[in-house]
Order: structure tokens, then C-alpha cells, then sequence
């Protein structure tokens, strides 16, 4: 196979318990997840990666195909390390568990980089920041990338610092979208390598990466997401599905 989607869905999140099965419209969260990377052209397999029973039984009430992972996995990256370690495949997509709002163009765009260029081995995507809500929350994820799109860092502060004026329309400054793709080789190395300081101060795996001397391509998408770590967060998702189900 060319492109694997695998979802990480852990039961016991830290702000928001079992927020996989969280009900969306009357669907678990994971189910309109698996439903909206199915639509993704360039996906041959979307698998699910949890380590709970009760969300694989869910995701088989739905017949989607999961995968029972180890308990112990201190990431999304290790549980799709397990599940890829045994496939023949080229290219796979880290499609966050948290991600109900995905696009599939998004998915496409991640792995069409790397399938594109031989000499890519990780990518994901940003999306403009026009809020300057999001700017201050540390939960959303800020990036700044070089001429060629290439990542120089991602921080929960707001990057660049600009000092000149407060208008976040001064300088482009982007919100980074946790949607992966990788080589397989790569994703393999990634897992042996050494946690990071960087990693570590900001709690962003992806620093690893960068600190190792790995470069991430970063690309521009004009969707936008919201990734569900709290109430208030999934609160925000059903009343964006209800206002586009009543357009």
C-alpha cells in the first residue's frame, strides 16, 4: 500500500475522560473522524488505534476496522508505531483522535507532500490565525516556517513575538493542525529517538523532530479545525455542526 490513515484513540485522556466516545449528533466522536478520513481520495486503509475495549467495540458498532494497542504508550506517534510496524506501506497519516471538524482535503494535502517529493519524511499543516483568542491560548499550537515552508518551531506562545504592534495582521501567524504524514522508515526512526529538551519544555512532540536535525514540511490549509481537549471545546464543535446542518 502507498497511504495509511490511523486514527490514535486513547480511552483515558487527561482533561476530557473517554472523549472518543463523546456524543457528536448522535455519533461518537471517533465515528465522525473514521467517516470523514474514508472520504480522503488518497487513503487505501483508515485503521483506529486505541488501548480500550469499549472504544473498539464502538468503533465496530459503526464497522469500522480497529486495532487493540498496549496500554502503555505514552503518545499517538508509539500506538501508530505498533500498528505499522508489520504493514507494507509507504506513507502514513497520523489523523488525531480529537479531530471531529477534519477535512478530508486536509489528509490528502499532508500525504500528496511526501509522496510528491522522495526526499520528505515528515508533514503537516497550518491555518491562519485571525482570532486574537487563539493567538493567547496555549492550547492552540503556534508555528513559524522558513521561505520554503519548512518548520522552525511550534510553541503554545504566540510566535513571532511582535513587538512593533499588537495588530495580528502586522505579520501572517499561523495555528499548526496536529494532522501527520510520515514515511514509514521515518516514523520508525522517530520513535528511537531521544526525547528532546525542547519537546519537553513546550509538551510538542514534534520538536523532536526539529531538534534532531529533521525537517517537517509545513503546509497551508484554509480549513480550519478544533480540536476537542475540553467541554468547552466539544460544545464549540456541536454548535458548528448544527449551524452548517441548518445552512
Amino acid at each position: 500500500m502507498d497511504v495509511v490513515g490511523i486514527i490514535p484513540a486513547r480511552y483515558g485522556s487527561t482533561r476530557l475522560r473517554a472523549k472518543a466516545l463523546a456524543d457528536i449528533a448522535g455519533k461518537p466522536m471517533i465515528q465522525h473522524i473514521y467517516e470523514r478520513a474514508k472520504e480522503a481520495s488518497i487513503l487505501e486503509e483508515v485503521i483506529i488505534a486505541t488501548d480500550d475495549e469499549r472504544i473498539k467495540a464502538a468503533v465496530e458498532r459503526f464497522n469500522g476496522k480497529s486495532i487493540l494497542t498496549a496500554k502503555e504508550h505514552l503518545s499517538g506517534t508509539e500506538r501508530l508505531t505498533e500498528v505499522v510496524f508489520d504493514l507494507d506501506v509507504k506513507i502514513i497519516v497520523n489523523i488525531q483522535g480529537d479531530e471531529p471538524l477534519i477535512h478530508p482535503s486536509m489528509i490528502n494535502d499532508v500525504a500528496y507532500a511526501l509522496l510528491e517529493n522522495p526526499h520528505l519524511v515528515m508533514a503537516t499543516l497550518k491555518h491562519k490565525i485571525t482570532s486574537p483568542q487563539e493567538l493567547s491560548d496555549p492550547n492552540v499550537v503556534k508555528v513559524v516556517t522558513n521561505k520554503d515552508n519548512f518548520a522552525l518551531y511550534f510553541s503554545r506562545s504566540p510566535i513571532p513575538n511582535i513587538t512593533r504592534s499588537p495588530d495580528i495582521s502586522a505579520v501572517p501567524m499561523y495555528k499548526h493542525i496536529g494532522i501527520y504524514a510520515y514515511t514509514k522508515d521515518f516514523l520508525l526512526t522517530f520513535k528511537g529517538l531521544k526525547t528532546s529538551r525542547l519537546e519537553e519544555a513546550e509538551s510538542l512532540e514534534q520538536l523532536r523532530a526539529l531538534e534532531h536535525g529533521y525537517q517537517i514540511k509545513v503546509i497551508e490549509t484554509k480549513h480550519d479545525t478544533i480540536s476537542v481537549d475540553t467541554e468547552a471545546d466539544l460544545k464549540r464543535v456541536i454548535e458548528k455542526l448544527k449551524r452548517s446542518s441548518s445552512e
